[in-house]
């Protein structure tokens, strides 16, 4: 598998080739391939009922404006995108102490831009929790987010611990 300067992964037909021969029953539909036409082209013309493969596309972007461009496609349910995190985040708190912290983080986390990572994460973890999927109790500098602990991302209390969140959003 190769993956370029964005992150993208793609396969050539051979490795894809290779990659289902490891495994018969893999999704070769998940695929961006560098080379599909040969494979696209045999399915049409046998009106096969064969997933058809997508040919991967360099991008022409800078990497900048690609990432700027990825950071607006979020996929979660409208009730998580139209969310008021902000709110939702400082209705969990229980005192002065948290309000402080949480306000204090919530203008760090809007500076730079990542309210729909809020979101997503509120999203990613209430799914989590619905599927009965085990996640770790904390790693990392993220623990030092109060946060991300309201959300559930993580289990360390960092007000408790006194963990800063520089440590995390520098």
């Amino acid at each position: 598998m190769n993956v370029d300067q964005y992150g993208q992964a793609h396969v050539s037909a051979k490795q894809l080739a290779d990659l289902l021969y490891a495994n018969p029953d893999l999704d070769i539909a998940q695929f961006q391939v560098d080379d599909p036409e040969q494979y696209n082209r045999s399915r049409a013309e046998l009106h096969a009922e064969l997933p058809e493969l997508v040919k991967y596309m360099e991008q022409t972007c800078d990497l900048e404006e690609f990432d700027h461009s990825h950071q607006q496609c979020w996929y979660m349910p409208a009730s998580y995108r139209e969310l008021d995190i902000a709110r939702w985040i400082l209705d969990q708190c229980s005192n002065d102490t948290e309000l402080q912290r949480s306000g204090q983080e919530l203008l760090l986390y809007q500076e730079r831009n990542l309210f729909d990572l809020l979101r997503y994460l509120k999203y990613l973890v209430d799914t989590m929790r619905e599927h009965g999927i085990v996640w770790g109790v904390g790693r990392g500098s993220s623990v030092a987010s109060f946060v991300l602990y309201l959300i559930g991302v993580h289990r360390i209390n960092s007000i408790y611990y006194d963990l800063d969140i520089q440590e995390f959003l520098k």
